[in-house]
């Protein structure tokens, strides 16, 4: 890719092409080993995806035990001589309008802590996992002067097909995520009429997100794949 610009991408990395707005080869970038070559593991992804669906979990089911519930305290009736069952209180589980035993209460913690160095792992592996599928695609200027949503699907048809995703431009149901350097407010307007589209800032996409879209198209490539590394490269060990 030609630019001046100064890139943190190790010159050593692996190489790709770059796609114009209009689906036209624009050159090639290199993509760092430490964000690109990470090996599969299932099992980590699976574990981090877990963790982040759990902690965006609300508890919203919430049930009153016997001592929530309104009523009388006062005992039904005298312990012996009636003939009838004992009980000490209308407000018990087995009345009827009575409290409910065993069940969901709102202060329940769905919570589960995930280590930096496990959550950038599964970051890294699973941008790997998505260029190694071919489901990854690097545009630069993609740009929009004003919000238009003929044109948000202009470019994702355009650059589909030139990059060889057929499907993506295709199929309705293939979804996208496009990954800006920073907020784009003219691109989310753009795409938000389309429910199979996407568009996130490369600072806060997660494993959760790129496996919910099929492709990803990352815009201003050399910016997106800087904070890229600096978000793995915090928590990964240098090489001896």
């Amino acid at each position: 890719m030609t630019t001046k610009e100064k890139s943190k991408v190790p010159s050593n990395g692996m190489e790709t092409k770059v796609f114009t707005k209009d689906g036209k080869e624009a050159g090639s970038i290199k993509l760092p080993e430490a964000v690109f070559g990470i090996a599969w593991n299932a099992d980590l992804v699976h574990e981090v995806v877990v963790s982040m669906q759990s902690n965006a979990r609300t508890s919203g089911a919430n049930t009153k035990d016997r001592s929530e519930v309104s009523g009388t305290g006062k005992k039904p009736w005298k312990q012996k001589g009636t003939g009838r069952a004992r009980h000490g209180s209308r407000r018990s589980p087995i009345w009827s309008g009575g409290g409910v035993s065993h069940g969901p209460i709102s202060e329940k913690n769905y919570d589960k802590k995930i280590n930096k160095k496990v959550r950038a792992k599964a970051l890294a592996t699973t941008l790997s996992k998505k260029f190694a599928d071919g489901e990854m695609i690097f545009v630069q200027d993609l740009n929009f002067d004003a919000p238009k949503a003929s044109d948000a699907k202009a470019i994702i048809k355009a650059v589909a097909l030139g990059s060889g995703n057929d499907a993506l431009a295709n199929k309705r149901k293939n979804a996208a995520l496009v990954v800006f350097s920073g907020r784009n407010e003219n691109a989310e307007l753009s795409f938000r009429n389309f429910g199979n589209y996407e568009v996130a800032q490369a600072k806060d996409i997660n494993p959760v997100d790129l496996l919910t879209y099929k492709y990803v198209i990352v815009a201003e490539p050399t910016e997106s794949l800087d904070i890229l590394l600096t978000r793995v490269a915090k928590v990964t060990p240098k090489a001896a």
